[in-house]
């Protein structure tokens, strides 16, 4: 467990300190050593990978009963939070694979969905890496898929497909356009080593730099009937979407607050280093009073996912959260450089990356004016189908 005396834990907390959470303590050292030059040299973070797969963390989000650590929602946000601190864009990229284990591991365990079972048996057996498209399909899908016989032809370019080049399957979708004008989305698997799929290097972004987030081009890569794990209306939020929206988004936003309360870290480190004056004290106090303001934001998401009833209450829940995590995560590291002095605007004290990595919290969905509307309807009963 954190040291309670810091701001980086809820005072009362109760996270898990299971095996996933030790063993990402244990890494945290060898991440940190890494982290500059990976954001240096805009390079992946490949080898933090393979030690993730030594470690066992691939497959620690699977059932035990299917080979897997059985670690589940809080425990896997705490193991993020933890990784966050050490290599940010480790923690965010490593988020999109777990939150694609997670999301099968709770459809097996509390919906007894017997078709997710081979895909987790993989992961633990095999340590598959698990990628997201979501930056590029979310509810309103993208990409176009043609019927053909025995069935589609896929043609798609996914963005924001963090981790491309550790991933052996591309959790993804298509557009199907039916005669009649009406739209569906597939949902496959698309193997990321098909000739048909190919990584383009377009990953030279502000922060979150060795997070590896290029594009995915599929070019007519097949996928078999067999292969479309379920379909739905383009446009209009799914019961799978619900799903996917309650376990994920707490995973996701657990590495911008590891990044926030690293960040608070380096800045209480560095002003200490000088004779506190009143500007300093007032800075630190509301620094610490935002941090508490998105660690506790961010444990109410993970109480809405360990309810285990996904529906468009609990994705409200959760987005709002999201909001409040991104705003006063974004707002910490901000009050972290004021505090820090100019010894902040030096690359070799981290805080200028970790202001630059934070600031990635404000892009995934929902975003601020979705994510508005949503509560706004749901607060005056109104039908939030297609607010996404």
């Amino acid at each position: 467990m954190l040291n309670m005396a810091s701001t980086s834990s809820i005072p009362g907390d109760t996270a898990s300190c299971g095996s996933a959470v030790d063993i990402a303590h244990s890494l945290t050292s060898v991440l940190a050593a890494r982290a500059a030059d990976f954001d240096e040299n805009d390079t992946f973070v490949a080898e933090n990978y393979k030690l993730l797969k030594e470690a066992g963390l691939v497959e620690i989000g699977v059932p035990s009963e299917l080979g897997g650590g059985g670690a589940e929602v809080g425990e896997l946000a705490e193991m993020l939070r933890v990784l966050a601190h050490a290599c940010s864009s480790t923690a965010l990229a490593f988020s999109m694979h777990t939150h694609q284990v997670a999301i099968p591991a709770w459809r097996w365990r509390h919906q007894k969905v017997a078709a997710v079972e081979p895909l987790l048996k993989r992961v633990a057996a095999e340590k598959l890496i698990l990628l997201s498209s979501g930056g590029s399909d979310w509810i309103g899908g993208s990409g176009d898929a043609t019927k053909v016989e025995g069935g589609y032809r896929i043609k798609a370019r996914k963005v924001f497909t963090s981790g491309a080049n550790a991933g052996d399957l591309l959790m993804t979708g298509a557009i199907y356009r039916a005669e009649d004008g009406s739209q569906s989305v597939i949902h496959f698997a698309a193997p990321m080593k098909a000739a048909e799929v190919k990584i383009i290097d377009t990953w030279k972004a502000l922060g979150m730099r060795g997070t590896g987030s290029n594009d995915v081009v599929l070019e007519d890569l097949f996928i078999p009937d067999a292969g479309v794990a379920f379909s739905r209306k383009a446009g209009e939020w799914h019961p799978v979407f619900q799903i996917i929206a309650t376990t994920a988004f707490p995973l996701i936003y657990a590495a911008y607050l590891g990044v926030a309360e690293s960040a608070r870290d380096i800045a209480i480190h560095l002003a200490k280093k000088k004779q506190p004056n009143e500007h300093a004290l007032n800075l630190a106090g509301r620094m610490d009073t935002t941090l508490r303001a998105a660690q506790l934001a961010h444990q109410w998401m993970v109480k809405i996912a360990e309810r285990n009833s996904p529906g468009a209450d609990s994705v409200n829940e959760i987005m709002i959260g999201r909001a409040l995590v991104a705003e006063h995560a974004i707002k910490t590291v901000e009050l972290a450089m004021e505090l820090a002095g100019g010894s902040g605007f030096y690359r070799a004290n981290g805080l200028e990356q970790r202001f630059r990595d934070v600031q990635g919290a404000r892009f995934h969905p929902l975003q601020q004016g979705p994510q508005a509307r949503y509560a706004g309807a749901m607060a005056l009963g109104q039908s939030v189908n297609t607010i996404f």
